[in-house]
């Protein structure tokens, strides 16, 4: 006779709707500092869940416009859940994170991907596109997504956190806060900004905190736009179920952060809100190695990515090196953010070919798994760089044929209601 497996209910330590908006929850903050308490403390070995929303804390729907794109406030992201202490962790440990799972919530089997305004985020073509708000609504069954906005695709999903981290010390906050800083003011008419410094203006903490408390986090905390030396919005597309993450600790507790889950996302994320973001549920278990950062030289994350990929053996694969011949023709010297920009203009060029618009090939590429990597940087004055299709997503046939590819309607993402691209 056959015995019913035992279950283990495991809790759940920050809970969301996805539906309301993040500065209207408890247990959710967008951005950095040592002041914001834990939200949640866990002992070393426990397995516990973590519900996260959208990186936009709701501010995207399931429709067909990108009107919500175009109006996003900037200044309320990235909603993060936690933090999570860690008994036992102290600075100059080695926080380990275990990724056990990474689910969108069942009641909302759905995500989206953006390109974002070029004065409202950017992106990385943000100014050879003078980039317009899209967007591609995606549908999930299973593992695999489909969208309406981008037909003629279905592909396997390989969930993942977009942003993971640590707690910054006061001193880390600092020098972050400084040579970001000094970059801005360098730069201080970048349009999208090279960066974003604090801004009291979207913080928020949904804890109870003295007043003092808040004004200084709220005008001291580091945005949550890039990764840094404890982790963050790094957006390493194979940390899912099974990925195991070690990070610096600079707080006691640790005080673990996570939020911007993603469906799927294709390496370099190009478009900005270039994954298949989604809000759902992670689960973790964490352990300590004491003086870990001193054992290991970990200046950042270390990360032992997932076993599970999903199997697209055949590629299309696109090359670029350091030489802006889709804009002005000028030469860089060993540029592999150059190299890496031809080689996805190159893929973009491709699709439109096959039928797909600029902005669905824009969306695809970021979306989809497509794999990136450096071929060289030692051959002086190119750099090289690749980037590889899948062909197993399409549902028709890609590849180069002597009569030329065959062009299909593939229709339009999703745009403003103004109809401006």
């Amino acid at each position: 006779m056959a015995t019913k497996a035992n279950s283990v209910a495991h809790p759940t330590l920050v809970q969301v709707d996805p539906f309301i908006p993040a500065d209207q929850q408890k247990g959710l903050h967008n951005r950095w500092h040592p002041d914001i308490p834990p939200y949640a403390t866990v002992k070393p070995g426990q397995v516990f869940n973590i519900e996260c929303v959208d990186w936009t804390g709701a501010q995207i729907g399931n429709n067909d416009t990108s009107d919500d794109i175009k109006n996003v406030d900037l200044t309320k992201i990235h909603n993060l859940s936690g933090p999570i202490a860690v008994e036992g962790a102290e600075p100059g440990d080695c926080l380990v994170v275990d990724i056990l799972d990474v689910r969108p919530f069942d009641k909302m089997p759905w995500g989206y991907t953006g390109i974002f305004e070029l004065t409202n985020g950017g992106g990385l073509f943000a100014r050879e596109f003078n980039s317009k708000a899209a967007k591609a609504i995606w549908d999930f069954e299973g593992v695999y997504a489909t969208s309406r906005h981008i037909p003629g695709v279905r592909f396997a999903g390989v969930s993942h956190p977009g942003l993971i981290g640590t707690a910054p010390s006061p001193e880390l906050l600092a020098t972050w806060n400084a040579r970001e800083g000094a970059l801005i003011e360098a730069h201080a008419n970048a349009v999208p900004p090279v960066a974003y410094g604090p801004l009291e203006t979207g913080a928020y903490v949904g804890q109870e905190l003295r007043d003092d408390v808040r004004k200084k986090i709220y005008r001291e905390g580091a945005r949550t736009v890039p990764g840094r030396e404890h982790g963050g919005n790094c957006d390493i597309k194979n940390l899912s179920r099974g990925s195991r993450c070690y990070f610096p600790v600079f707080v006691k507790g640790a005080n673990l952060s996570v939020g911007d889950l993603h469906f799927s996302q294709g390496d370099g994320e190009l478009s900005f809100c270039g994954a298949i973001e989604m809000a759902g549920v992670i689960k973790f278990s964490t352990s300590i190695i004491k003086g870990g950062i001193e054992k290991f030289a970990l200046k950042q994350p270390i990360f032992l990515p997932s076993p599970i990929d999903p199997l697209y053996s055949s590629k299309l694969i696109f090359e670029g090196i350091s030489v802006d011949y889709h804009g002005d023709g000028k030469q860089y010297n060993m540029d592999a953010t150059v190299a890496y920009k031809q080689a996805a203009l190159n893929a973009i060029a491709y699709l439109q070919k096959i039928g797909y618009t600029r902005e669905q090939a824009y969306l695809l590429l970021s979306a989809a798994p497509v794999e990136s990597h450096v071929g060289a940087v030692v051959d002086s004055p190119n750099a090289c760089v690749t980037l590889a299709l899948p062909l197993g997503i399409f549902e028709h046939d890609i590849l180069p044929k002597e009569e030329g590819l065959k062009k299909l309607d593939f229709g339009q993402c999703a745009i403003r209601s103004d109809g401006v691209v």
